[in-house]
């Protein structure tokens, strides 16, 4: 037998999970328009992974589950499914490597918050080449690799841009066809509802962006950023 107070503890439970279900669905009709549709993953920088996970999981009830280390750049992370081909990256330098140039900015944000995002291509030469041509210099392509902690290897090709604008513009990811995506996997629960940037010069900035290929919503601000609107059951927050 079920008491009285004991139905009513459950009906909220329900409420609230039934309310929470609502939330994402609705999220996933209107995310389509306010994110760039090749938008692979956002990278939230933290000094600390423990404490980056945490910061995440308090905020969406999403745990996000231990990625793996970057051997040679000194960085590690932890996934957070944001739908389908979509992936919050929280990465932070791994304490058992030398802090290379990515780990050392990470180790100095006390706060988490956007610093980069990648978009994915089938095409990685060719993305690059369309780079060059638009006046960018970059690094790679060049292969890119990690461990997971069930042992698969997941491996990748990545061109950056040697001025992203402060992390603004985004990088290029190629996925190798026999790795899972991460998003397939990590955690889900969250949805990627939108993504823009601000910058005091928007009209110029969206150009470059054109330029590469890409486009994105900018919006006009004082300070560049990139920003992010996640839904999860625990509601909106904002990255």
């Amino acid at each position: 037998m079920i008491s009285h107070g004991s139905a009513t503890l459950l009906s909220r439970r329900m409420f609230i999970a039934q309310a929470g279900a609502a939330v994402i669905a609705t999220a996933r009709l209107f995310a389509e328009d306010d994110v760039p549709a090749d938008l692979d993953h956002i990278l939230l920088g933290v000094d600390d992974l423990d404490r980056g996970i945490a910061w995440v999981e308090q905020r969406t009830g999403v745990r996000a589950v231990f990625g793996g280390v970057h051997p040679g750049r000194g960085t590690r992370n932890a996934l957070v499914s944001l739908g389908p081909r979509r992936y919050l990256e929280i990465i932070a330098p791994d304490p058992r490597q030398q802090p290379e140039g990515p780990a050392q900015a990470l180790a100095a944000m006390r706060e988490p918050r956007l610093f980069n995002w990648a978009v994915h291509t089938n095409d990685i030469a060719g993305a690059a080449r369309r780079a060059v041509a638009a006046g960018f210099a970059i690094d790679g392509p060049a292969d890119g690799s990690r461990t997971r902690p069930d042992g698969k290897v997941l491996r990748w090709k990545a061109c950056r841009l040697k001025d992203d604008n402060g992390g603004l513009l985004p990088f290029f990811i190629e996925w190798s066809p026999e790795s899972v995506h991460p998003a397939v996997d990590a955690p889900s629960g969250c949805i990627l509802q939108r993504f823009f940037v601000q910058s005091p010069e928007p009209q110029e900035f969206a150009k470059k962006c054109h330029s590469l290929g890409v486009e994105v919503p900018v919006e006009k601000a004082a300070t560049p950023l990139l920003q992010a609107v996640v839904v999860s059951r625990k509601g909106r927050i904002e990255l």
